[in-house]
Formats: structure tokens, sequence, C-alpha cells
């Protein structure tokens, strides 16, 4: 278990801060990355593969937890969310919706990432469908999926860090993002810090969850969902620009 290399260590990481809700956020540094999968990999809605720069962003080690957004409704007054009876704690808040997970972001003096800062986060530098590789039998080191998870979430960083030093990146919870949704948006994708299309029905989603199969855990795939739905396989992390 990797629990101790996440939450309540006191070791500093170059480039770290810690921000108002306690997380220790690792900057990213800026890039170029391959955004999207090739053909003959994923699904059309990831396609055209394309080159995208991303300026230095911080994103949250791991994914907002229980302990943090239950001391956000406390501080705002607002109702707490179902825990599905897993427990709270250091688990990753569900059943939020992305008016949720925005304002929580704010309050923090953060905010949502974009799809594409998601991804070059994700990805740690690789451009393989996972970011340790290609083979789906090493995501149980790395993550909690359909395979694993036995119906239910588990504890942020008690699995294996990305190259970045971020935890699951890859299931537990799927991550809302900043973005609107574009089935088609990577057609006209910008090569500089994308934010998405100026508006839409839905709101982007990543990284899979407990629930997802191998496929959806891909760095690449693309979910999506209405703004004000929340149900128990959805959470999020937050972003800071510089």
């Amino acid at each position: 278990m990797w629990k101790n290399s996440c939450m309540g260590k006191n070791t500093a990481i170059p480039g770290e801060i810690k921000s108002k809700d306690g997380t220790r956020m690792i900057l990213i540094p800026a890039g170029e990355f391959w955004m999207g999968s090739p053909a003959g990999i994923g699904k059309d809605n990831e396609r055209p593969r394309h080159r995208v720069f991303i300026d230095a962003f911080y994103m949250d080690e791991h994914e907002v937890t229980f302990d943090q957004y239950d001391r956000f409704c406390v501080a705002t007054g607002r109702r707490m969310v179902d825990d599905e009876e897993w427990g709270r704690g250091d688990r990753p808040v569900i059943n939020v919706t992305w008016f949720d997970a925005d304002a929580y972001s704010k309050w923090a003096g953060k905010r949502l990432p974009t799809e594409a800062e998601w991804e070059r986060a994700c990805r740690g530098g690789s451009d393989s469908p996972f970011f340790f590789g290609s083979n789906a039998s090493e995501l149980a080191e790395y993550a909690w999926y359909s395979q694993n998870a036995e119906g239910t979430t588990y504890p942020v960083c008690s699995k294996k860090p990305n190259p970045f030093g971020l935890f699951d990146m890859h299931g537990n919870v799927w991550e809302w993002c900043a973005d609107w949704y574009g089935e088609n948006y990577y057609a006209g994708c910008p090569p500089e810090n994308p934010h998405g299309p100026p508006g839409g029905k839905f709101r982007v989603l990543r990284g899979g969850s407990w629930f997802s199969d191998a496929d959806g855990l891909r760095a690449a795939h693309r979910s999506w969902l209405f703004l004000d739905h929340r149900n128990y396989v959805n959470g999020f992390r937050c972003a800071k620009t510089p």
C-alpha cells in the first residue's frame, strides 16, 4: 500500500505547494504531448490524435476526499453528499455534480482542470494507453477498477502513483473537468492550452472508476455527463495556475 507516500507525508517534492484544503499539489511542467488515440485504438471521439502544448500548472496529488468535502460543506452551509455506506474519511468524495465540484474548487482557491491538462497530467510523459504502458494486466498495481474493487471506492493514494507523483489517475472515481464536451472537438482543437467548446449540454469526465473496465481507464478515454447529475462513480480533483 502506498498511502504513507501521499496523505500525511512531510517530504517535499520539487515544485510542490500545499493548498487551502491541505492537499499537496504537484507542478506539472509546461510541455507538448500527443492528446487522444491513434487509428485502431480507442473510440471515434478520441481522434484525431493531435499535438497539444500545455503551460505549467499544479494538479492535486489525489482526488478530493470526503474529509475535505465535508469541511467545505460545514464552512459553506451546503448539504453533505451520500457515501453509499462505504465510509467517508480519506475515500474520494462521490455523488457530486459538476456544480458541486466547481464550487469546491473555487472555495479552495483552485479550479477544475481542463480536459487537456487532465490528460497531460495522467500520461506523465507517456504516449501509451496507460501511463505505465500498454499491458492492462498491470492495472491492479495502479488502479481500483472493476477487476479488483469489489463494488466500492477505496482510500486515495492506496495504489502506486504515476510518473508525476499523482495517485488514482486511472480508476477509483471519474473526475470532472472544466470543459464542455464536444464529440468532434479534436478535429479543430487549438494547439495550445485548449479549453474545450464554448458551450454544450455536458461536461467532460476523465479517468474511469471502480466500476469501469480496463478500456474505460485509458488515458485518452473520454466520458461526459449532465452538469447536475450525481452518482456513486463520479468525483474530482483540482488544478491551479501558478
